[in-house]
């Protein structure tokens, strides 16, 4: 075999779904489907799984790197990905042994650019399901085409050892066999148990990250759980109040009303009984006046809340009438803006991501996010709490974590009313902030333990 015909490292593309890998390509063929060459409308609106792999001549894998593509709804490649692949392959940590020595391995729980590390994602390494068993049997198929050492035919030089000259003469056969067959054993042993040490370590860690990222989504569920909870509990409190105070209200008029009528009648009745003393007939007619000013008195205060009552049926139903005029004209109001902003800003939008225009912001912690079409609104609505979802906390906990982001000094108060200031390490992930704890040097931090402690 000449030099021109020796096979170099290949780089190759592996695409993943639930039953294992699906589709294989060389790396040319990876960077036309990003210069949008070419599509593919099987995985149209979707997000792939993927691994960039080193391949050696002899159909091992050197290097492996787990990576996100979004697809959209054409099969398109999204045209803001930018991984730099090689340089993250170069730079990964060792990892476990496929045949050729330890890969180097790029994924979510050990991943050389932290900024890159919520583009990708981590293999499952259980038994039965390893990914990277997956990955290895693959590239030994060889369904791709790639030129091949003969393994019977290569020597390596690394096993090419040249004998001393004292020692040219013929070797015993029998010396330092035993010796060298332990060493050789305890060597393999070593071995063997340092790597399933970091697939371990490594399983431990993958295991770990998805913990937290599924500890954020339901810690995220709760904390909106419980606000809307404190929402309508504090909605039947105001509605219990302004119950009992309508109620004081009416007790309160009803108890005036029985006082003046027990005082007016206790009036008439002292009256009565005086008239009673200077003769039946003045009693009689003194009886039917007061009977008939009381009856003019009750007739007058009947009538008078009879109006108060017309009054106030009235004015409700002047409210309701104005309520119905107002929510009519509101419902107008909407149906026109929601057909000028179909007419205008919806459209446009629809038309720039027809071109193949995305929508990409970055926040700290979540990075550089692609919105997608229907989700603008609400990012214009509140761009935090978008932010924060996509980093499984509450917008609350973000905007903590942002202002320790930024600034990353402890926020405890001195006994003299100053802050300490004191540098602190920054959290660099939202879902791993914990306030009183991430964003206070060690001796508040311990200050703050003992206190929760006693």
């Amino acid at each position: 075999m000449s030099m021109q015909n020796k096979p170099q490292m290949v780089e190759a593309v592996l695409f993943f779904n639930e039953r294992g890998i699906c589709k294989e390509m060389l790396f040319p063929e990876f960077e036309a489907l990003l210069d949008g060459v070419v599509n593919m409308p099987e995985y149209a609106d979707e997000q792939m799984r993927m691994a960039y792999v080193l391949i050696n001549p002899r159909l091992m894998v050197r290097a492996a790197v787990f990576f996100y593509l979004d697809f959209d709804e054409k099969g398109a490649a999204d045209s803001g990905w930018n991984l730099p692949l090689r340089h993250l392959a170069d730079n990964a940590g060792r990892g476990p042994d496929l045949g050729a020595g330890p890969i180097r391995l790029a994924c979510r729980s050990q991943c050389p650019v932290s900024w890159h590390q919520m583009h990708l994602w981590d293999p499952s390494l259980a038994p039965g399901k390893n990914d990277l068993a997956v990955l290895r049997d693959a590239v030994k198929r060889n369904q791709m085409g790639l030129l091949v050492i003969d393994e019977d035919s290569v020597v390596l030089s690394d096993r090419l050892q040249m004998a001393s000259e004292e020692k040219w003469q013929a070797p015993d056969p029998g010396r330092d066999t035993a010796e060298k067959q332990a060493e050789q054993k305890e060597q393999e042993h070593r071995l063997k148990t340092a790597q399933l040490i970091k697939q371990q370590r490594l399983r431990i860690s993958t295991l770990g990250t998805q913990h937290e990222e599924e500890l954020g989504r339901l810690k995220l569920a709760m904390d909106e759980r419980q606000r809307s909870l404190q929402t309508e509990i504090h909605n039947l409190h105001q509605a219990l109040r302004q119950q009992e105070d309508l109620n004081t209200s009416l007790k309160q008029q009803l108890d005036e009303q029985v006082n003046n009528f027990q005082s007016t009648r206790e009036e008439m009745s002292q009256q009565l009984r005086a008239l009673e003393r200077h003769g039946r007939t003045e009693a009689d007619i003194l009886r039917t006046q007061f009977g008939g000013e009381l009856q003019a008195k009750v007739a007058a205060a009947v009538a008078e809340y009879k109006e108060q009552v017309a009054i106030r049926d009235v004015e409700l139903a002047y409210r309701a009438e104005q309520e119905t005029q107002l929510q009519q004209e509101l419902q107008r109001l909407k149906s026109e803006r929601d057909e000028l902003a179909g007419q205008s800003g919806e459209q446009i939008l629809e038309r720039l991501s027809r071109l193949g225009v995305v929508f990409v912001v970055y926040h700290p912690g979540a990075g550089h996010l692609t919105i997608p079409l229907q989700d603008i609104a609400r990012y214009q609505d509140n761009p935090m709490s978008y932010a924060a979802a996509k980093c499984f906390v509450s917008e609350a906990q973000y905007r903590q974590w942002l202002g320790h982001y930024s600034q990353p000094t402890c926020e405890a108060s001195l006994p003299s009313g100053e802050r300490c200031a004191m540098p602190i390490d920054r959290v660099e992930t939202p879902s791993r902030f914990v306030v009183g704890d991430s964003n206070c040097c060690a001796r508040h931090k311990a200050g703050s333990r003992l206190r929760t402690v006693s």
